[in-house]
């Protein structure tokens, strides 16, 4: 069992396991939907495109690109929300795990204006951009060394801003997690890996050591708690 939060574990987590075949993968992401919409996943994203869409004119296409993208229930509820709003969008989800595209493109409905697609986002082109880069519950699968370079990777690829959804290490949401993921018996990777999820996220210290690791000005970000747990990493260019 962890019992020090004062630090990121370096516990793993099933999921990263490249051994682990479809049928898992796609059980535990099924559950970790069912996660986030309990526990209010999707909203600092969702909240955050709202806001800065209304900078945007209204009939400027605009891009995205979701970074760890899994399932891509995240890009699913982007591209319900633009046609709430009539914007017009091209998303795009990235996602090392091969299987992660082909749950994705199965999970739900083909959406045109979803793409989908295996790579390591280090090996993006230079001049590869996009309006706005997200990721959700996708840093804390990094070690430190890759989350700065993951941080400098969104400021050259992304032209308007950018946005990290993470978890907030805390010993309470860590407990919790763990007992309520046994009461609702969700998928056991799903049990597994979430309690670890929490070990290995961050505190506002921890962001603010990253960016200046990264080199990015603390002035120019926004940090933001969200409810409940959750630290929003909000970076928007006017």
């Amino acid at each position: 069992m962890f019992h020090s939060f004062d630090r990121r574990s370096a516990q793993t987590e099933l999921m990263d396991d490249p051994a682990i075949g479809f049928t898992a993968f796609a059980d535990c992401l099924r559950d970790l939907a069912i996660v986030n919409i309990l526990s209010r996943g999707y909203s600092p994203t969702l909240d955050w495109l709202k806001r800065v869409f209304k900078h945007t004119p209204p009939g400027e296409r605009i891009s995205i690109v979701d970074v760890g993208s899994g399932g891509g229930d995240m890009l699913r509820r982007i591209a319900q929300a633009a046609a709430r709003q009539g914007r017009k969008v091209d998303l795009t989800g990235v996602d090392l795990n091969p299987w992660s595209a082909r749950y994705a493109q199965t999970a739900a409905p083909s959406s045109p204006l979803i793409t989908y697609e295996t790579s390591d986002i280090f090996d993006f082109a230079p001049e590869r951009k996009f309006d706005f880069v997200i990721s959700a519950l996708f840093t804390h699968h990094l070690d430190d060394e890759q989350l700065v370079r993951f941080l400098q990777w969104m400021e050259r690829h992304a032209v308007k801003g950018w946005l990290i959804n993470d978890l907030h290490r805390h010993p309470l949401a860590y407990f919790l997690f763990k007992y309520l993921s046994r009461l609702l018996r969700l998928d056991y990777m799903v049990q597994h890996d979430g309690a670890i999820s929490v070990a290995r996220a961050f505190t506002k210290a921890d962001w603010t050591r990253a960016l200046t690791a990264a080199g990015i000005p603390i002035a120019q970000i926004t940090i933001r708690w969200c409810f409940p747990f959750r630290y929003a990493i909000e970076r928007y260019r006017p």
